[in-house]
């Protein structure tokens, strides 16, 4: 496949940029208003007791429909957010709910309804999306909900501080975490890499990382690694060698526009010598679901993904530690590879009381659980972990006492959309058949 069609087939990011940078062009008429920063006449939230737990408290006051746009419409995901409404009806049975899912092209369709919806002045009560700096998107239309939501509900004290400031945007609170996936597991086939006479807990460095995958291809029949080509896997697997090889300084410090080139130059080098020499050959043709799908049948040993991929070998009943497991990528043990779902929430709301008792239940302990659960990925506060699973329990330690956060690349929290775009489109043009070191080396510097 060429370098042509592998950019062409990407769902269209640019595209929803597009749509929402015009929001700022015209202003937002409509979507500013009186109601600018969120508040509304949503008082209190009409009940909510405070104590961070579940935002509960007498309903009978609500009289609009909450309205929730959201990406959720399959597999762990569509069970997530069912178990997440389901125990937010219960508390609330007599608020009026609207929960939509808006699926396709990995939230394309979802974000460009939004920004649509926006742009029009007609916003919804709250929609899912990543917070960070990818809330830079919705300048001037983001309300602030601190008192009503965060303070009242306890949640500064019940999440982690990365992820309080990752919600905070232009001066006050703009969502709420409903979760986090991880971004530096390398996750395995047990059986591939024990009949390789790989000991996974000897990989602690990039080399010893690729003796691993030379060991496979050498002793099994399996591919040594999986994953596709698109532009946005490659990028979550360049940041994480260069979290591993050059480190946390190094890494922030490029996101923070004063990356050094040589690291930047040495983490393609190793990408390549990787992609080059142990991927799989139709990696431009497939999805990373049918990759993933290789490492649950024994056809591969390693992919790396977020922990999303693991919750693939759940559903197909494999078993953590017999049929698959994971060790942190080479150089990052220390580190929490951070990803964050959340909940935005719109100015000139439609519903401030109902939103604001929706807000607070989202980041309250109760339903982190329900959705995080069934989800494959993990609250950002502290919860009971009785309900999850071995490997996300695991997870939740790693999270709790890590030495570094580091904020995903290629997910909406270190670098804006538009941005995070221009390092795909790099990627695409540059890096992706053939694999062009120095130019793509360039291009992320230039872009920076």
């Amino acid at each position: 496949m060429t370098r042509k069609s592998l950019k062409d087939a990407r769902p269209s990011r640019r595209q929803v940029l597009r749509l929402t940078g015009a929001l700022g062009v015209v202003g937002l008429a409509g979507c500013t208003g009186d109601g600018g920063n969120g508040n509304g006449n949503g008082g209190n939230g009409n009940g909510g007791n405070g104590n961070g737990d579940n935002g509960n408290g007498d309903d009978s006051g609500f009289e609009e429909t909450l309205e929730v746009m959201h990406g959720w419409t399959g597999g762990d995901g569509a069970d997530a957010v069912e178990a997440l409404t389901t125990a937010f009806e219960e508390e609330y049975p007599d608020m009026d709910t609207s929960f939509r899912a808006i699926g396709g092209g990995g939230n394309v369709e979802l974000d460009a309804s939004v920004a649509s919806r926006l742009r029009d002045g007609v916003p919804p009560s709250a929609f899912a999306g990543w917070p960070g700096k990818n809330l830079s998107q919705y300048e001037g239309v983001l309300g602030d909900m601190e008192a009503e939501v965060w303070e009242e509900a306890g949640l500064f004290d019940a999440h982690v501080e990365e992820v309080a400031e990752l919600c905070r945007f232009d001066g006050g609170m703009a969502a709420v975490p409903i979760g986090s996936h991880r971004m530096n597991d390398l996750f395995y086939n047990v059986e591939v890499v024990e009949a390789a006479g790989v000991d996974p807990d000897s990989i602690d460095t990039f080399d010893a990382f690729l003796d691993a995958l030379e060991a496979i291809e050498s002793e099994t029949d399996a591919q040594p690694y999986a994953n596709s080509l698109e532009a946005w896997t490659v990028l979550q697997l360049w940041a994480q060698v260069m979290l591993g090889g050059q480190g946390f300084d190094a890494y922030m410090n490029f996101i923070e526009g004063d990356g050094d080139r040589s690291a930047v130059q040495e983490s393609f080098e190793r990408v390549e010598e990787l992609l080059d020499t142990y991927l799989n050959d139709d990696a431009p043709e497939i999805g990373f679901t049918e990759a993933n799908q290789r490492i649950m049948t024994g056809d591969a040993g390693f992919i790396h993904q977020g922990n999303w991929a693991a919750g693939a070998y759940v559903a197909e009943g494999l078993e953590f530690g017999s049929d698959w497991d994971r060790i942190q990528f080479p150089g990052t043990e220390n580190m929490y590879g951070f990803h964050v779902d959340s909940f935005i929430y719109p100015a000139d709301n439609p519903s401030p009381d109902e939103t604001h008792a929706f807000l607070r239940f989202a980041g309250s302990e109760t339903a982190q659980i329900e959705f995080n659960r069934l989800k494959g990925s993990i609250p950002t506060r502290d919860v009971d972990t009785s309900d999850f699973s071995p490997y996300l329990t695991e997870t939740i330690e790693d999270f709790q006492n890590a030495e570094h956060r580091p904020p995903a690349i290629a997910h909406g929290l270190a670098v804006t959309p538009s941005l995070q775009a221009d390092l795909e489109d790099v990627l695409a043009d540059t890096f992706l058949d053939p694999y062009d070191v120095e130019a793509a080396t360039d291009g992320f510097i230039d872009a920076l």
